[in-house]
Formats: structure tokens, sequence, C-alpha cells
């Protein structure tokens, strides 16, 4: 049993880690936020103090990622989920299709929900390897009248991460950006569209990120749609059409601030680079007692995927690393095995006492 103070090493995958001073900020104005007299869970969205936090936000997020001036940001609810079927429903016109790069779990449920909506193919795909492996850029097919091409732009269940993105030309690029937003520099004017879920690398569950240029949604289906499900309602409110996610925005917003104290994303992603190296070294230096499930050239930064020489190792090294404060290490049942989530929050120390860990297990249990 922990005390009550004792913060673990957290490699879940998410709902994930958090930095402490974050943590620590939002309890400290958790009872009286900034002399209103309430916690900024009980402020109206309405009042001018939440719609500061709000607009605070949405400000960070275009510095940090140089979000160009004429897209917008929205905050949406629903989680990366709700985009699955949210972007074909205003993007997917009749007598179009969309393309969708399926390169795992989840690009797999979006282009699922997609087909639901309107016609979908699949410009690449890599399900036949377990999804060890990315597309060469080359062997993805792009038909030329397609609405947009969707891909997933890190796979947080099989480890592997884009680190060049497709060219297509005059269609529109949108992607799943929910497990390596804001983890390294990216060009936002590649994509028409980038969507994310919080709970990895900006802040909480609750919250989700779209960035988009508004030019996307002039073709937008003729058929009318519920307002809450058309991107044309949450643009021309700021968000704010009905009660967004408040406490959830509030550490968006902390979180950004954050990275920015950190240097910005720059600085942040060359201790990303850091942290995943040291475990991937652990890995490629183990002789093959740990061996990674995706493709080097295709390896994530942010989900490192690995097994042990047989299932009972692996229970064996979840349950003594969780007895030693590194938590949240099980593999996702499509891979098994072990699997360490290393988002912005994670720090360079957690992933040192990880790879150190994972020495001593393979020298006190030899396959």
């Amino acid at each position: 049993m922990r005390t009550l103070t004792e913060r673990v090493h957290n490699f879940n995958p998410g709902p994930a880690a958090l930095p402490t001073e974050v943590l620590q900020q939002a309890q400290a104005e958790l009872l009286n936020f900034q002399s209103t007299g309430m916690s900024v869970m009980e402020l109206s969205h309405r009042s001018n103090a939440y719609e500061a936090v709000h607009n605070k936000a949405q400000q960070l997020l275009r510095e940090l990622l140089s979000i160009p001036a004429h897209y917008q940001i929205m905050f949406l609810q629903g989680g990366a989920s709700m985009q699955f079927g949210m972007i074909p429903l205003n993007l997917l016109s009749q007598g179009k299709q969309a393309g969708y790069i399926v390169t795992g779990m989840f690009a797999e449920r979006a282009y699922q929900d997609a087909a639901k909506v309107g016609s979908v193919y699949a410009a690449a795909s890599t399900k036949d390897n377990n999804y060890r492996s990315l597309p060469r850029l080359t062997d993805i097919n792009v038909l030329p009248d397609s609405a947009y091409v969707h891909l997933t732009s890190n796979n947080t269940v099989f480890g592997t991460q884009w680190t060049a993105f497709p060219d297509t030309g005059s269609v529109p690029l949108v992607a799943d950006m929910s497990s390596d937003i804001l983890s390294k520099p990216i060009d936002v004017q590649q994509f028409s569209l980038i969507y994310a879920g919080a709970q990895k690398n900006l802040g909480p569950s609750g919250v989700t990120v779209v960035i988009a240029d508004p030019g996307l949604f002039d073709a937008s289906p003729a058929y009318g749609l519920p307002s809450m499900l058309s991107y044309k309602t949450h643009l021309k409110n700021n968000s704010l059409y009905n009660t967004p996610p408040t406490f959830s925005i509030y550490l968006l917003q902390l979180m950004l601030q954050w990275v920015q104290d950190k240097g910005g994303i720059a600085a942040v992603g060359r201790i990303n680079r850091d942290k995943a190296s040291a475990i991937y070294d652990t890995i490629d230096q183990s002789n093959g007692y740990y061996d990674g499930h995706a493709d080097v050239d295709c390896r994530s930064d942010m989900n490192i995927t690995f097994r042990l020489p047989s299932d009972e190792l692996a229970a064996k090294f979840i349950a003594e690393a969780d007895a030693n404060g590194l938590v949240g290490l099980g593999g996702h049942r499509s891979v098994g095995g072990i699997r360490a989530s290393i988002y912005n929050a994670t720090s360079l120390e957690s992933c040192l006492v990880l790879r150190d860990f994972m020495l001593a297990f393979k020298t006190s249990n030899p396959s």
C-alpha cells in the first residue's frame, strides 16, 4: 500500500501522467480561482474569468504549434472517437470518397466508422503484419477525387509513429494526433484538420482539440447535421455553443503553459527523444531478451512496445515493476508483452528508472 503522498512512475497509455507542477497549481487554485471565490469548476462558462482561460488555451496552442492565423481551434467533447464520425459527416459529401491509411487499432476504427457514413477506401494498410510497420510513402494510393485522406500519426497500441507525412496534393490531409501532438515540432500547414484527445500529451481526459482550416467545411454535405455534430456550430460559437468541459480546458491551459516554460515543443521534443533512446537502447542491447514489436524505422517515441521470452516472464515483469513504483506497463491484448507510454509529462528520470529495472530484471530472470 502506497502512502497518500507517494508518486509513482506513470507509464499509463491514457489517461496518462500530468506534470507535478501542473497538478500543484490546480490544487492551489482549486477552492478559489484567481480571487473569484469559487473553483474554476464552478465558474459559468459565460463568465469573463472562464473566457480568459478558454482564450488563453487557444493562444498558447497557436503559439506552441505555430498554427497559421487562418486556422481555427475548437475544444470539443466525445474524445477522438467522436471525431471518427464527425469528420465524414462534415466532409464526406455524396459522390465523394475518403481514403484511410490503416496502421493500427484506432486508425481501423476511424475507417470503420467512416464506412457507416459514406464511401471509403484503404489508401494503404499494414494490418497483414499486425501493424509492426508503416507504409512507405510511395505505396500510399490516394485517389485524386478524394474528399480527404486520414491517417493516425502515432499508434498507441502497436508503438509505431510517422516521422514524415505523405504529400496528398490537392486532397486534404486529416490526422488523428491524439498520442503525439505537442511532443515534437510539426508543420500544421501540411494538414487541413488535426484532432487529438487531450488525455495523453495535452492534459486530462474530457476535451478534444481540433485544429482546422475553416475552408475545409465550405463544401460540407448538403443535408443538415445535428448542431453538436457540425463543425460550423463550434466555429461560429468559439466552442461555447454548449457548456464545454471547463476544468479539462483549464488543465489543458496549464499544461500548455508548462510546455512553453520548458522551452517550447523543440525543447520538449529533444527530451522525448532522450527518453525513448534510453529504453530502446536497452531493448536493442538485450540480445533478444526484450523483443520490440515495431520495426526499428517506425518506432514510436511515445509508446514503446516489446515482449519478453515468455508470457510468464512478462507477467512477472509487470508485477515486480508495479511493486517498485513503475505502473501502467501492461501491453494491449493485441500485442501482449509490455508497453511503456512516455508522453510529455513522463520524466527522463522515470525512463531511466525503467531502464535500470529492465537491466536488473534480465539479470535476475534469465530465459
